[in-house]
């Protein structure tokens, strides 16, 4: 490594050198505290003397083999610590009692006896110094040669209070380097916080190619998502990693760690903050009742369960098909009631499909719930697609099946968990989240007449059904932002169906509340209909991520970029672009992000006829009949593509 001062030449001197040069300068300290003490007990300065010589000679002779003995010139003085300082003690102390013993107990002529006791105690306090100082020295400028060298270095957003905390941090850490803070604050422009210059946010592109930076971390808490959107914006196109802190209310309690640091957050992406739930409305359905989740493992279904938990019913009925879904679930939820929960909420983890009457009404029968909520669904698209039946049979049937059974046991309120997809489908997974949603409004539409006794906790609970439609959600299981991330990862490439695909997002934990609020605010056969904010096109999502994560995007115009983004055709049954409302006439509601629709549906006798006949065709695996049944049934429905189920496909080959 080439150096440029004393300091690096040092460093970077071999071992046998830099003890030499440590017992000189031990040597020449042994000089130095001699003169001294003749100095204080004569109370002048005085010229060196072959008394002064003699005490030195004596001085040297004791202490530079005693501190070869306890092994004071092995240590590496940039890192001596508490140990080293003990060792050198003990030295020390040793010699005291030769040097004094010789010099001030026995006597050597011309030397005063009190330079005997005043020479090792300042000899004492020049070697613990003069370790100390070296080590102040040298080891902060090793840090700093290894840094510059090797470590990543990091520009910290924001010179507020979680900024300079930060950066404290950081000032231990040998993983990274920090070199300076960027604030909006045009007046702490140019000043030095902390041995760091704070610079104006609007010059990071040059900043960051100047100062060598890989790295700019986000310590702005408390700002708007709005806000820290606009500042990613910024620091994009630097082509530098982002990481930041969690938001305020969860560094609420604490100091910041370098630990607090994590990923960048997509949601930061959308650009809009959550709206802050009302209290009221997430109790009205669950605080102190019994509540039921289906598909409580699965993406919604979880987060519905943890926001249930939040609001303390006294029993939650965990029902899943998948054996090992419910088990995460009700462990999650135990440790989160251990850590979180003031209330006691008993929670029943139940294995059952949805299509089982059976099992379904004893369930039911057992526990009457107050509240269901149904996130039950098969819901990826070409999965659907391929086995359309098992689709539909689930999507529709199920929530048949659960729907009637909850109004015989007299449930107050229904709520289906539904999807954009739902509105004017192409694909057979969204055609049977549209007919579910159909039966739920002509069952309310019918009323209490549901063909089948009743055994309600008292004889006026008409069941209000109610349903939810939003688009995608980020980190579910079906999301396209953890596969983005793992292939960013992985070096690319992004794999994308067609550059044009647009979505909408919202969190998983805004959506299960807003899920909750839209649920309170049924009257019976509502479709309620969630605010997405704007669509985000997918490629767009895809590029910011590859840049976010201090790379480049690889393409045409930029072919030395570092992640390909590799179109590979639409799959069966997905559409470029997804709506939220079948009609153009939403209604407002109690809250800014939840709208009504008014929908159109066939009245509960029409539709049950094609419904025997949509399940005679499911029965037989007749997927030519399931889709004419399904564009019957629901308006808007428009096939695209050809058939796909794998049974099929395959029986045709067969033939």
């Amino acid at each position: 490594m080439k150096t440029t001062s004393l300091t690096d030449f040092l460093l970077f001197l071999p071992r046998p050198v830099k003890r030499s040069i440590a017992l000189g300068a031990d040597a020449l300290m042994c000089a130095i505290t001699v003169w001294m003490a003749f100095n204080l007990r004569l109370e002048s300065w005085t010229a060196w003397s072959p008394a002064h010589f003699t005490a030195f000679v004596g001085a040297v002779a004791f202490a530079l083999p005693l501190f070869i003995v306890f092994g004071l010139y092995r240590a590496i003085f940039r890192y001596a610590g508490l140990p080293a300082l003990m060792t050198v003690l003990k030295a020390v102390a040793i010699y005291a009692v030769i040097y004094c013993l010789a010099f001030s107990v026995v006597g050597v002529p011309g030397v005063p006896r009190t330079v005997g006791v005043l020479q090792p105690l300042l000899l004492l306090l020049g070697v613990t110094l003069s370790r100390a100082f070296v080590r102040y020295w040298l080891g902060g400028v090793y840090q700093g040669i290894v840094g510059r060298g090797d470590s990543p270095r990091v520009l910290i957003y924001g010179a507020g209070s979680a900024g300079r905390q930060l950066a404290a941090a950081l000032k231990t850490s040998p993983e990274l380097v920090v070199v300076g803070l960027l604030d909006d604050d045009d007046r702490l422009h140019g000043q030095v916080l902390n041995g760091l210059k704070i610079y104006n946010p609007a010059n990071v592109v040059p900043l960051v190619a100047k100062l060598r930076v890989t790295q700019v971390f986000l310590a702005i808490p408390s700002a708007s998502r709005a806000r820290r959107n606009e500042i990613l914006e910024l620091v994009r196109a630097a082509h530098v990693q982002v990481r930041t802190l969690p938001g305020v209310l969860e560094m609420a309690q604490g100091k910041v760690q370098v630990s607090d640091l994590k990923e960048l957050d997509i949601e930061d992406l959308l650009g809009r903050d959550p709206v802050p739930p009302n209290p009221l409305m997430l109790a009205k359905n669950i605080t102190g009742k019994v509540v039921m989740v289906t598909g409580a493992g699965g993406s919604i279904g979880s987060e519905l369960c943890r926001q249930i938990v939040k609001a303390g019913p006294s029993v939650l009925l965990l029902v899943e098909l998948t054996e090992f879904a419910l088990y995460a679930i009700e462990h999650d939820l135990q440790c989160m009631l251990l850590e979180e929960s003031p209330v006691d909420v008993r929670l029943v983890p139940l294995l059952a499909n949805v299509r089982d009457a059976s099992r379904m009404d004893e369930i039911l029968r057992t526990w009457k719930p107050h509240t269901v909520y149904h996130a039950a669904a098969y819901k990826h698209v070409p999965l659907v697609e391929h086995n359309p039946a098992e689709g539909v049979k689930n999507n529709v049937l199920g929530t048949l099946n659960t729907a009637q059974l909850a109004a015989r046991h007299g449930v107050s309120d229904f709520v289906l968990v539904s999807t954009d997809k739902a509105v004017r489908p192409t694909n057979v997974m969204g055609a049977s989240k549209r007919l579910a949603e159909m039966l739920l409004q002509a069952i309310a539409a019918r009323g209490d007449e549901t063909g089948s006794p009743r055994f309600a906790r008292d004889d006026k609970t008409v069941t209000r059904f109610s349903m939810v439609r939003f688009g995608n959600v980020l980190g579910s299981s079906g999301s396209v932002v953890p596969l983005f991330r793992k292939q960013i990862k992985d070096g690319g490439p992004i794999t994308l169906t067609d550059e044009r695909i647009t979505r909408y997002f919202m969190t998983i934990p805004e959506a299960a509340q807003l899920v909750i609020q839209a649920g309170a605010m049924a009257s019976g056969g509502d479709v309620f209909v969630l605010d997405m904010g704007e669509p985000v096109k997918i490629i767009d999502l895809a590029g910011r991520m590859v840049e976010l994560s201090g790379l480049s995007v690889r393409n045409d115009a930029h072919p030395e970029g570092d992640i390909e983004i590799a179109i590979t055709g639409l799959r069966p049954g997905e559409k470029l672009y997804e709506e939220l409302l079948i009609g153009d006439n939403p209604l407002p509601t109690g809250h800014k992000r939840i709208m009504k629709a008014h929908e159109d549906f066939l009245p509960w006798p029409d539709l049950q006829a094609k419904l025997d006949r949509l399940g005679l065709a499911l029965d037989g695996n007749d997927v030519p009949l399931i889709r004419v049944l399904l564009k019957e049934l629901v308006p808007g429905y428009q096939p695209d593509g050809e058939v796909v189920d794998w049974v099929w496909l395959e029986n045709g080959r067969a033939a």
